[in-house]
């Protein structure tokens, strides 16, 4: 059999080396730094999502439990949680940050085309809140005796996997926080709900040459000005455009569109806003129903990537822990594009987890049935197959 080195050595290799060392060096990561670099940070807490670790002494010990792989990996003879907790604590989490971004523009580059038939970028815009302990993570109050985290995320549906992400305290509101950061991709349909509502908002977007999707108010106001024809006895109830009240023009000057929709299965009326003046009604609808996809990546990560639980209580470690769990799933979206890997995200996940430290190639390892992964054994020094 043909020597391959393990699984996360192939992970890394993915990993743009050249960019990612050029940033540590503007944000002198290493400096003053002898043995643990931050590569071996990077390298240490991707095996940490990877195989499911829990806290500082579980990597200690997973590791501890794999010492003839370290050397392959560039990693240090052993590596105590004391030294992981320092890293987290100080190096800059910028670092991943920026990293995260230069994977989500390798993955925008390869991924699949979303499943509508209109060519424009789809992204469906959401946040979800982490509770923390206030007495462990002061600097997450954002009540009197509650703190937490907020994840703004944008989605790109083209690939089902997150192109933005801001981090904040749940005080921040979602509708600002996207006037003030949210990247606007030009000619995208932008998805979001009644948490954004805002005419500013709205005239960014439109000003910036894209559309958004959103649900109106229940007692939407304005002057109608086209009443469009609707298939009688369809879902679509009715499909106007509409002129902004004088308060709101003033902020938001041009036309909007306000479709009504009965959801059968939800059985129940839905009425959405657009500034896209020509889709079908029923896409209209559609899009908005899509939306729910974030919702499942929300709970996607809460429930695989550890976010919930930190091995830092330092606003530095919690965000570097956030961002490297974000470049994993990156990593596995990367991995899912380039070789088109028919299975889930979840089951790709899985085999990783069940094989992190294995020396096997990573091709031959995405195309193992669940039945041939359960028969695989680890003779020294390789692994064997029960094909």
């Amino acid at each position: 059999m043909a020597h391959y080195n393990t699984i996360l050595h192939q992970l890394l290799q993915l990993v743009p080396r050249h960019h990612f060392e050029s940033r540590v060096r503007q944000l002198k990561g290493d400096h003053y730094v002898k043995r643990f670099k931050t590569w071996h940070q990077l390298t240490v807490l991707l095996y940490a999502f990877a195989s499911g670790k829990n806290s500082l002494r579980d990597i200690e010990n997973g590791l501890n439990s794999q010492l003839k792989h370290l050397y392959h990996l560039g990693l240090p003879d052993s590596i105590p949680k004391s030294t992981l907790a320092d890293a987290n604590s100080k190096r800059d989490y910028r670092i991943y940050e920026d990293l995260f971004y230069r994977l989500e523009e390798r993955c925008r580059r390869i991924s699949p085309k979303h499943k509508f038939a209109f060519k424009n970028p789809l992204i469906s815009i959401d946040s979800t809140v982490i509770e923390l302990s206030v007495s462990l993570f002061p600097w997450t109050r954002f009540a009197r005796q509650r703190g937490g985290l907020k994840l703004h995320y944008g989605y790109d549906h083209s690939g089902d996997f997150p192109n933005f992400l801001s981090v904040k305290t749940p005080k921040s509101a979602d509708n600002k926080t996207a006037i003030e950061l949210f990247p606007v991709i030009p000619d995208s349909i932008n998805c979001f709900d009644r948490g954004y509502m805002d005419m500013s908002w709205y005239r960014r977007i439109h000003d910036e040459k894209a559309y958004f999707v959103t649900r109106a108010r229940r007692q939407q106001r304005g002057r109608i000005i086209e009443r469009r024809p609707v298939t009688p006895g369809g879902n679509v109830l009715f499909d106007h455009i509409v002129e902004p009240l004088p308060a709101s023009a003033r902020r938001f000057p041009y036309p909007l569109r306000f479709v009504g929709y009965w959801d059968p299965q939800a059985k129940r009326e839905f009425r959405f806003l657009t500034n896209h003046l020509y889709l079908p009604a029923q896409t209209v609808a559609d899009i908005y129903k899509a939306r729910w996809q974030i919702e499942a990546f929300f709970k996607w990560i809460k429930q695989n990537l550890k976010i919930k639980t930190f091995l830092g209580t330092s606003k530095n470690a919690v965000l570097t822990q956030v961002w490297i769990a974000m470049c994993y799933y990156l990593l596995l979206s990367y991995i899912r594009f380039q070789s088109r890997y028919a299975q889930s995200l979840f089951y790709l996940h899985r085999v990783i987890r069940a094989t992190i430290l294995e020396r096997i190639s990573l091709i031959d390892l995405l195309k193992l049935t669940t039945n041939r992964l359960a028969r695989i054994r680890d003779p020294e020094p390789q692994l064997a197959f029960g094909f």
